[in-house]
């Protein structure tokens, strides 16, 4: 007899020109993990929302019953109040406080005269961070640990809410493999003393590993859902689901037209920390990128890909710099980000919600913030020209959007990814910088995203592509390199590279240089 602790009937959700959610119906059974799928804008984080009380009752129609008791959620302390814990894909802590503090902020520990009795906080934040494994001092500041060790943190506080139903949204987005499977069979464990979890991903091995039942939503309704009790669930099953075809290939075939051009290289690149300066970050890296080719760089968290691809692209990262730097096979002493931009070099950050889009601004806006000089005289933007062109990239990337004058902040993950792209597309770059470019997007999403690499490639730019995921640059790169502790460690040709030759350059004990082919 199934013993289910969450229901949600009949959940609409509507937003100006949009129905988010479509008479969703999702249920979860007491102890299980449960998998959130779809593509993105398929209303998956708006549910949750709903969960959660983030959209407060009255904001929607359709009942939560939570333990059996129907729910009228106002905010997110009243979920919290029956043992709901959400973990959002864009972590909520202050980097200048420690752990403990951030784990029981708005859940202070008190003593009798009102004060903060900081030896039960550093004692309880202790007491959760060893349940998720977290090894370090609670009055470590968050700023001193890497981001997986912080999505570690936003567990740790779940749980010490008295959480009974754990949402994780996106958990390993930022996480290499190693530590993705750390976090999923901790997710496994917390099943054994009898916590229910919902994931949500887009990583859909993930979701076969770990989840008993896979529910899918597809443009705002609930589509299936699925058993997978033995865990051997067939992925192609899963994105039919999401995406309402078959998606045979998962990277699009390309024709593989490389020039001896070379369009980027560095020698002997090295790079320190900015803060900790002593801490050298890329260690004497030389690589090439040529003319119509993709270079892949692979690495575990901290390996140094994103430190040296900002250090490239105008010194936008590090201090003490060193080494040389050519574009089109000229030296060039690029002195910041719009200098870099001159010279037909573009970067697109890891972190589009931060650094890479201004969610606040439009569609139109967004698009040509890179280029104003391409639409503007005298330094006054001819509006018509950046709609003209920001009409031109929706419909050539295919972003979904009511209008072109839609804030970017409203749109899904997949579709701010695109606008990233037409972003620095519209700045016409002969070399294209891409760190972690399908981050937390689905499998349709992706694709579109392979398939503008692929046109950017065959107008002759070269693109250099930093992942997490090593199906991805082994699907799409003619060479890749690994990196390791700020050295690059191994270079491979695409058509010769598998996982595992990757892998063993990276963890190779002796750090020395493996070319393959």
């Amino acid at each position: 007899m199934s013993d289910t602790i969450l229901e949600m009937k009949n959940i609409v959700k509507e937003y100006p020109g949009v129905k988010a959610l479509n008479n969703v119906t999702f249920k979860v059974e007491r102890g299980e993990i449960h998998a959130l799928v779809g593509e993105n804008g398929a209303g998956k984080s708006t549910l949750m929302n709903v969960l959660s009380g983030t959209i407060p009752y009255g904001e929607y129609t359709g009942d939560v019953i939570f333990n059996g008791n129907v729910c009228q959620f106002h905010n997110i302390k009243d979920s919290e109040k029956v043992g709901i814990a959400v973990v959002h894909q864009e972590l909520a802590l202050i980097p200048e406080l420690t752990i403990a503090e951030n784990m029981f902020m708005g859940n202070e520990r008190r003593t009798k005269f009102g004060t903060i009795d900081w030896n039960r906080t550093y004692g309880e934040a202790q007491a959760a961070m060893k349940r998720v494994g977290l090894k370090e001092s609670s009055q470590v500041l968050i700023k001193d640990i890497g981001t997986g060790k912080q999505q570690l943190v936003e567990i740790a506080k779940a749980l010490a809410k008295d959480c009974k139903l754990l949402v994780l949204d996106e958990p390993t987005s930022s996480l290499n493999e190693e530590d993705s499977k750390m976090l999923l069979d901790m997710l496994l464990d917390f099943k054994k003393e009898g916590i229910t979890s919902i994931i949500i991903t887009h990583k859909l091995n993930e979701v076969a590993y770990c989840a008993d039942q896979i529910t899918v939503l597809r443009d705002g309704q609930t589509i299936e859902t699925m058993q997978n009790e033995d865990h051997t669930i067939d992925e192609n099953r899963i994105i039919k689901g999401m995406v309402g075809r078959e998606l045979t290939d998962r990277y699009p075939d390309r024709e593989h037209k490389i020039g001896k051009e070379v369009m980027l290289s560095c020698k002997d690149w090295t790079v320190y920390h900015p803060v900790y300066t002593e801490k050298c970050v890329v260690d004497h890296a030389s690589f090439e990128v040529h003319k119509g080719e993709v270079v892949g760089f692979s690495g575990l968290q901290g390996a140094g890909r994103t430190e040296l691809a900002m250090s490239l692209f105008g010194k936008s990262y590090g201090s003490h710099i060193t080494g040389q730097e050519f574009i089109g096979g000229k030296e060039v002493h690029l002195k910041n980000e719009a200098d870099a931009i001159e010279h037909g070099l573009a970067y697109a950050t890891e972190d589009r919600k931060t650094n890479g889009l201004i969610l606040d601004e439009t569609i139109a806006r967004n698009t040509t913030l890179a280029r104003m000089d391409k639409i503007s005289h005298k330094d006054i933007v001819n509006v018509p020209e950046e709609n003209k062109q920001a009409e031109i990239y929706v419909k050539a990337m295919h972003t979904k959007t009511p209008s072109i004058q839609q804030h970017a902040g409203n749109l899904s993950g997949g579709n701010q990814q695109k606008v990233l792209l037409a972003k620095w597309m519209f700045a016409e770059p002969d070399v294209l910088i891409l760190d972690e470019p399908t981050r937390g997007i689905d499998v349709g999403a992706k694709y579109e995203i392979y398939q503008i690499i692929n046109e950017m490639v065959s107008q002759g730019k070269a693109v250099v592509m930093i992942s997490s995921e090593l199906p991805e640059l082994l699907g799409m790169c003619d060479r890749i390199y690994a990196m390791n502790e700020g050295r690059i460690v191994g270079e491979f040709n695409g058509k010769d590279a598998t996982q595992e030759k990757i892998m063993s350059a990276i963890l190779s004990s002796d750090n020395k240089t493996v070319k393959a082919g």
